[in-house]
């Protein structure tokens, strides 16, 4: 795949518009409220990985420490201009030098997809846990949500609504586009692909898959066809989370 800019730095006002100082809605009602049962009243030290401007640092318990990481020099400066300091600008998906190992967790909050070279941040990850820590990753579910591939049917037959997807094993960066209803419109690239090359990836990159769990919208719709689209919001999920393991041995030098 050609490597380009995938426009984070450049969408990085956008962005620190759309997700603020607590995150924007799903954030806060669906995927927090579930990362929080992956806490533990024990001291952990965790690092995020594409953190944009920070703002799940305000979510942890007190006695963890937070380290972030972002490509964009502008969302780094957000997060520290929002008083979170343990904010560094890193391009993740470029070799690290050499490994720390300091890190109990390491997270990826909606960001791996937002990577040109997910293979090399998820090594890079293994370089900053600890053996034997934890790896978690939060994505739009691969499977159906798609960008420009993906959306909504109905069968009036059936009375039924249902998910249409018209790609998925393909892996593409598929472009997105920040207000386009202005004269100068910008993209940022949403990367794409299939839970078979997520799983390589993950196996290359010296990780166990511990858990899977799929996340489906809270929203409850009213009206003429809320019966529907009530039951598909239980039925596809909008987010995939996993949690794993640091393998023992290593190939990251």
């Amino acid at each position: 795949m050609e490597r380009k800019n995938t426009g984070w730095e450049e969408g990085a006002k956008w962005y620190d518009q759309l997700v603020g100082d607590s995150g924007h809605y799903y954030h806060q009602e669906v995927i927090i409220p579930f990362l929080k049962t992956w806490f533990s009243s024990t001291p952990k030290k965790i690092v995020d990985l594409g953190c944009g401007q920070a703002f799940f640092a305000t979510q942890i318990p007190k006695n963890w420490t937070y380290v972030g990481y972002d490509a964009s020099k502008s969302l780094v400066q957000a997060a520290k201009a929002k008083g979170i300091h343990s904010c560094h600008v890193q391009d993740l998906t470029t070799p690290m030098l050499k490994s720390t190992e300091e890190f109990d967790i390491a997270l990826f909050l909606l960001s791996l997809q937002d990577m040109q070279e997910p293979l090399i941040a998820l090594e890079n990850a293994y370089k900053l846990l600890k053996l034997k820590k934890e790896l978690w990753i939060v994505i739009n579910h691969p499977c159906f949500r798609i960008p420009r591939q993906s959306g909504w049917g109905i069968d009036e037959n059936k009375k039924m609504q249902y998910r249409k997807i018209e790609s998925y094993l393909t892996e593409n960066l598929i472009p997105i586009e920040i207000h386009p209803s202005k004269k100068e419109t910008k993209k940022v690239f949403h990367h794409h692909f299939s839970l078979s090359t997520l799983s390589k990836w993950l196996k290359q990159a010296q990780f166990n898959i511990l858990e899977i769990e799929e996340l489906v919208s809270n929203k409850t719709s009213v009206g003429a066809k809320s019966q529907m689209e009530n039951r598909c919001r239980k039925e596809f999920p909008l987010f995939l989370c996993l949690k794993c393991e640091k393998k023992e041995n290593s190939i990251c030098l």
